[in-house]
């Protein structure tokens, strides 16, 4: 069965959990443990759930054979399920990125995107050790004749089973980034992104969180601590509004499923109380951390970001200041380039300034500006992109170029907004 190219394919055609059920999927190994105990188990069953659900990826009790047919019975009775997200949709882009909508227990849907070879933005943040210092990315004149909000991906075929994984996946790639939502919409109400239009619905669940990557992995068929994956959680919301939910997500992560936090970025808007918080976590299961700047001064950022009137530059700088960084780790200045607005020689020069002025080991991550419909801004030239990466260059700073993935299918950067129709 072939889907139109300009449709999402759907991969979950099982009914919908009822409310009453509980899911496993979320708890942490202590958790489940408790849970064992529950039903009359010993707690160290708790360890062989979390292998289950965690490193073995299953998606039902029946799956987890290590666990004896009645006691899975007992699980299933007491009201318990795995209950991880499902990805109900994919939509795929001309350049091999996906992006997914993910379902939760309650059927609200949230975005994930899957970005095979990442988009560059990872570079230079210490992500890798003994990796060559970069000054200069390849010209944005490579990336910008991509179509806009267009949906020319072929055609993608649906599962003969209802089924997460995807048959077509031949681990063609070396490395790949998963982008991952912590909020569904976003409260921040950043002028220049889609996401901002859908306003704050909830916020998603540890297990909401840490389950769309659990998922993607899942379809990817990605073995944990042998491929190389970078989480980004640069999705939709703003992760430092849903702070518990999120570090709790970070921490399954780290200790369920295995993956390193040096291998995770967040992004946050400049939540001061969030990035006081965050500056106390532990290196063990503390992500990289990286500002969405997105302007050279405060009387643009508070046109373009209005929470910056609550915690200007200066401010949200004064916060990271106090955040312990690892050997070899920068903190990263994300700055999306506003055609006219946020793109000038002048700004570069602003911008150059500030990140000096911080004293912190950091980069500048450019980002031309990603359109969508219903805002008003424009896409910067290929050459004022390049002036201004050159800008920066030259004043001795370090700056990447992120590439665009996924744009004809809304998944780009400021573009998540639950978008189906061609």
């Amino acid at each position: 069965m072939t889907a139109s190219p300009s449709r999402p394919v759907s991969l979950d055609a099982e009914s919908r959990p009822g409310g009453s059920l509980k899911p496993l999927f979320g708890l942490d190994a202590e958790s489940l443990a408790a849970c064992m105990v529950e039903v009359e188990e010993p707690g160290w069953r708790g360890a062989q759930l979390a292998e289950a659900i965690y490193r073995q990826r299953v998606r039902s009790l029946d799956e987890i054979t290590t666990l004896s047919k009645a006691l899975r019975e007992r699980l299933s009775g007491s009201g318990w399920e795995i209950g991880r997200p499902s990805i109900v949709s994919v939509f795929k882009s001309t350049d091999g990125t996906e992006r997914y909508l993910i379902r939760a227990l309650d059927d609200q849907t949230v975005e994930a995107v899957w970005m095979p070879e990442g988009d560059g933005g990872e570079a230079g943040d210490g992500s890798d050790a003994g990796q060559p210092e970069m000054h200069r990315v390849p010209s944005f004149r490579r990336f910008s004749g991509e179509r806009v909000g267009t949906r020319e991906s072929p055609a993608s075929r649906s599962m003969q089973q209802p089924s997460e994984r995807n048959p077509e996946s031949s681990k063609s790639w070396n490395r790949a980034t998963i982008c991952v939502s912590s909020q569904v919409g976003c409260a921040v109400n950043c002028q220049f992104c889609l996401t901002a239009k859908l306003g704050l619905q909830r916020n998603l669940s540890a297990g909401e969180i840490a389950g769309q990557v659990v998922s993607v992995l899942d379809r990817h068929n990605v073995e944990v601590g042998r491929d190389r994956i970078n989480l980004v959680f640069m999705g939709m919301g703003e992760p430092f509004l849903n702070y518990n939910s999120f570090m709790a997500a970070v921490r399954l992560l780290v200790r369920e499923v295995g993956i390193s936090p040096q291998r995770m970025t967040v992004s946050t808007s400049g939540i001061v109380p969030g990035i006081e918080r965050f500056a106390s976590e532990p290196d063990e299961v503390r992500p990289k951390l990286a500002i969405s700047l997105n302007a050279p001064n405060d009387a643009i950022r508070g046109e373009v970001m209005p929470i910056n009137r609550k915690w200007p530059i200066e401010t949200v700088v004064d916060a990271v200041r106090a955040v312990p960084l690892r050997p070899r780790e920068r903190i990263t200045f994300e700055y999306v380039l506003l055609g006219g607005v946020t793109d000038r020689p002048e700004h570069a020069a602003e911008v150059a300034r500030l990140v000096r002025r911080t004293g912190l080991p950091a980069k500048v991550n450019l980002i031309a500006w990603n359109p969508g419909p219903g805002i008003e801004y424009t896409m910067p030239t290929a050459e004022s992109v390049e002036v201004f990466q050159s800008r920066l260059a030259e004043a001795g700073i370090s700056v990447y170029l992120r590439r665009p993935r996924g744009r004809d299918i809304f998944a780009a950067c400021g573009q998540l907004k639950r978008t189906v129709e061609a």
